[in-house]
């Protein structure tokens, strides 16, 4: 009988499925061996539960893929605590990691300045946001396979994972990945800045008030793209909502 999964090796696999491209999913994969061997179980057994994971994931449920695998109960739920606070669920996935490694430290208390009080709250506050950021990163870019949603470009040193609502005005989203966009330098300021926006059908608006820029280089690689559809992700396509956001808050239309 199969060794039942633990609530700590399910938020590490969780977080294995947000981060690696769907593609990816196999038991070759250099990360999944590293991490099976973390959490004592062979790459095929972690393989076949990302697998089961791909099977919530309505957007992968949408593309028809065939042969996926089935997740349990314990599935469904950590997927609806996953998806009620992504930034809570990375840290908790990234802690679980540490804690089923073999040289993970003990359970020490935490540091304090000698008469009881804790020392580091900004310091845990600054490494919840880092872990947040790392995340949302690393689960956008995954989601669209390392490639720009507009032009393809697929240098990780030139990408972006872009909010579509900026950080700092919605916290409970800031590491949705549902909330972001893999996209190029250039089209990712070109976005933050309204002069690009996506539409609800998925397809690229450029800002009336810049079409006539003289600038070549902007009207090839951006005033080009009006009208031109979005390259939607395998898994977390941007929710209507936060492009709404955008189109009415900072789009210049």
């Amino acid at each position: 009988m199969s060794r039942r999964w633990s609530r700590d090796e399910l938020l590490v696999a969780f977080g294995l499925y947000c981060r690696i491209p769907f593609g990816r999913l196999h038991k070759g994969n250099p990360e999944i061996i590293r991490v099976a061997a973390a959490i004592h179980r062979t790459p095929s057994a972690l393989a076949m539960k990302l697998t089961n994971i791909a099977s919530l994931d309505p957007a992968v449920r949408a593309s028809g893929r065939k042969g996926l695998g089935h997740a349990s109960e314990l599935d469904r739920v950590m997927w609806a605590e996953m998806a009620q606070d992504w930034e809570q669920f990375a840290v908790r996935s990234q802690d679980a990691l540490a804690a089923l490694r073999e040289d993970a430290p003990g359970d020490a208390p935490a540091p304090t300045d000698g008469v009881g009080h804790r020392l580091g709250e900004d310091r845990v506050t600054r490494t919840t946001r880092r872990v947040g950021q790392d995340f949302f990163r690393r689960a956008v870019l995954a989601a669209y396979d390392g490639q720009c949603c507009i032009t393809g470009l697929g240098i990780p040193d030139l990408l972006v994972a872009s909010h579509i609502v900026p950080w700092s005005t919605d916290p409970a989203n800031r590491c949705n990945p549902r909330n972001g966009l893999a996209l190029s330098a250039l089209h990712d300021k070109a976005f933050d800045r309204g002069l690009i926006a996506v539409s609800s059908d998925f397809r690229i608006l450029v800002s009336p008030k810049h079409f006539r820029a003289a600038d070549p280089y902007f009207k090839a690689e951006i005033q080009a793209r009006d009208g031109q559809r979005l390259r939607l992700p395998q898994r977390f396509a941007p929710e209507r909502r936060f492009l709404e956001h955008h189109r009415s808050h900072v789009f210049q239309c």
